[in-house]
C-alpha cells in the first residue's frame, strides 16, 4: 500500500511538471510598458523572466532623474498561470495582477479580466477614453 501511494505521488508529480512545461509560452527576460507615467522620479521599467523549470519572476529598474539612484526589485511570482499572475514589489507596497502571452502582457484584476484605463492608451488613441492595459513584450 505505502509502494502504490509513493508511486501515485511520483506520477502525479511527474504529470504536473510535464503540464506546467507545455503551457510557458517562452523562457528567458521580456521587456514591457503597460501603463505610460509621469512621475519626476523616473518610470519604472518592468520585466518578466519565465525560468524553464516554469518559475515566473518579475521585476522593475528606476532611475531617479534628479539623483540618478537607481532602484531595483525582482521577485519570484510563482509557476506560470495562463489565466492570472499576482505581482506585488515590496519597495513601493505595489500589486497588480496580470496575464501573458508569447507576445503580449495585460494587466487585469484578480479574476484575470482585462483591464480598461485611459492611462493605457498610447498618443495615437487620444481619441479613446478607454484602452485595454496591454503590452508588447520586447525581447
Amino acid at each position: 500500500m505505502k509502494k502504490l501511494i509513493y508511486l501515485l505521488v511520483l506520477l502525479l508529480n511527474i504529470f504536473s511538471y510535464a503540464q506546467s512545461n507545455k503551457e510557458i509560452p517562452f523562457t528567458g527576460k521580456r521587456d514591457f510598458n503597460i501603463e505610460e507615467g509621469a512621475s519626476g522620479s523616473g518610470t519604472p521599467a518592468y520585466y518578466l523572466d519565465v525560468k524553464k523549470n516554469g518559475d515566473v519572476h518579475f521585476g522593475f529598474i528606476q532611475i531617479n532623474q534628479a539623483s540618478r539612484t537607481e532602484t531595483t526589485e525582482e521577485i519570484n511570482a510563482g509557476k506560470y498561470n495562463p489565466k492570472v499572475m499576482r505581482v506585488h514589489f515590496k519597495t513601493y507596497n505595489e500589486t497588480f495582477y496580470v496575464k501573458f502571452d508569447k507576445q503580449k502582457i495585460y494587466l487585469t484584476d484578480k479574476n484575470g479580466n482585462i483591464k480598461r484605463s485611459e492611462g493605457c492608451c498610447s498618443v495615437m488613441e487620444t481619441d479613446a477614453s478607454s484602452c485595454a492595459c496591454e503590452s508588447l513584450l520586447y525581447p
